[in-house]
């Protein structure tokens, strides 16, 4: 389908895969205004480069005389200086208009908005990097949280319906609601960071954390090495008050505790983890060292422990390594033969952040619309009970099938963990 025929898909092939739409002038006297109908809308800083706005741009503009050769349109452009600059104004039925000021482009000429991506546009010798139609690509098992909104107005609200009236604001309230608490364990709005441990072995947590999902590090093959919590091993204690000879905490000019830094965490920060994962360690070997775990030292190291292992608690039986959540300083905390390490630090955000995160699979779209019914008539006096209890059930009903239908489990899936459950074990 190269155009839109009237069905819920609004760009192009050119526009999605591309990120790409062009027009040919066909006005003997020139054409100034133009309109991009892409899904996603053009964010406009400048138009010169050399102006620090012009990289807010989320996508470049060219112009051509034979439709073979482009030139961006800029104030140094050899053809198409004088059309500029052009301006971008965002229209509420969508859309994005850019308006030649400069003058119209001639007839016969050809004019294309190239928003960028990742492997350079394909106009202009493809300078038009960015990640503006990465970010587009599988939009379609997305709607959006203002298009929630109108859906829900719309078919619940009204006369003769469940909802005689309602605020716009009200339901604005109740979706966004909805959408945090959907996004903790429906959604599962999973974002991650690929981060290096640096020598302090620590990372700052996201801007937009919640909770953490998983952190692993990747070895030179690609493949992820999960890291576990430190749970019990160690901790990150939230205050450090200094102590007189007695154990009184002392207090400054202001008469706040003076605080110091943790021992703790130094320790922690320098810790041979050999000695909690019982992994072999000559150095240790060499010095006559106690193994962790061993009553005994040098000699026989072929031998060296056997079958002393039965009762190591299995958070200890890792060498990837531990993580603690530092609370204090708004960082993860890693163990020390973590440093240098390549991370991927998953988490948990609440769909809110940021634009781009405020959206709802389509799945679970049915289960949106029950949430909001119920949390809108909960709240209103004199609502008849049975009606409410009717709603909670109803939401509850249809959050469970979201969860199913997000859960992805596919038929394949299950077969191949049904045939790793009859391997023949041989003796």
């Amino acid at each position: 389908m190269a155009i839109p025929d009237g069905g819920l898909i609004t760009e192009t092939n050119q526009q999605y895969y591309a990120g790409a739409q062009g027009f040919l002038v066909t006005n003997v006297l020139g054409q100034s205004t133009f309109t991009f109908t892409f899904d996603t809308q053009l964010v406009f800083g400048n138009w010169d480069p050399t102006n620090v706005d012009y990289a807010l741009n989320n996508f470049k503009l060219y112009a051509s005389t034979d439709g073979i050769t482009y030139e961006e349109i800029t104030p140094t452009s050899p053809t198409f200086a004088a059309l500029g600059p052009y301006t971008v104004t965002l229209p509420e039925s969508g859309g994005s208009i850019v308006t030649l000021t400069g003058g119209p482009l001639p007839q016969n000429n050809v004019i294309v908005c190239q928003m960028k991506t990742l492997a350079g546009g394909s106009f202009g010798n493809r300078d038009a990097y960015g990640t503006t139609v990465e970010q587009n690509y599988g939009s379609y098992s997305y709607t959006t949280l203002a298009d929630i909104v109108n859906n829900f107005i719309v078919g619940y609200v009204g006369k003769d319906k469940l909802i005689p009236d309602v605020k716009r604001t009200d339901v604005i309230f109740h979706v966004k609601r909805a959408l945090q608490e959907f996004s903790y364990d429906t959604l599962k709005s999973v974002k991650s960071q690929e981060l290096n441990i640096p020598p302090s072995l620590s990372v700052v947590l996201p801007q937009d954390y919640v909770n953490y999902v998983r952190m692993s590090w990747i070895d030179q093959l690609g493949v992820q090495r999960i890291i576990y919590p430190a749970n019990n091993l160690t901790d990150n204690p939230y205050t450090m008050p200094l102590q007189d000879n007695l154990g009184v905490p002392t207090q400054d000019n202001f008469g706040e505790n003076t605080e110091g830094t943790s021992i703790t965490e130094e320790r922690w920060k320098t810790a041979n983890v050999s000695w909690l994962n019982q992994d072999f360690n000559w150095e240790l070997y060499n010095q006559g060292l106690l193994w962790a775990g061993y009553n005994w030292g040098n000699g026989g190291y072929w031998y060296w422990g056997w079958g002393e292992q039965y009762g190591m608690d299995p958070q200890y039986a890792q060498y990837n390594g531990w993580f603690t959540l530092n609370e204090r300083e708004g960082k993860v905390s890693f163990s020390s033969n973590l440093n240098g390490r390549l991370i991927i630090l998953e988490y948990l955000s609440d769909g809110l952040a940021y634009d781009l995160d405020s959206r709802i699979p389509k799945l679970a779209e049915a289960a949106l619309y029950a949430y909001l019914s119920h949390a809108i008539l909960a709240t209103r006096i004199n609502q008849p009970e049975y009606i409410v209890q009717r709603l909670k059930r109803e939401a509850s009903a249809k959050l469970r099938n979201a969860k199913i239908r997000l859960s992805n489990v596919k038929l394949d899936e299950i077969v191949q963990v049904m045939r790793g459950k009859s391997k023949w074990i041989k003796h």
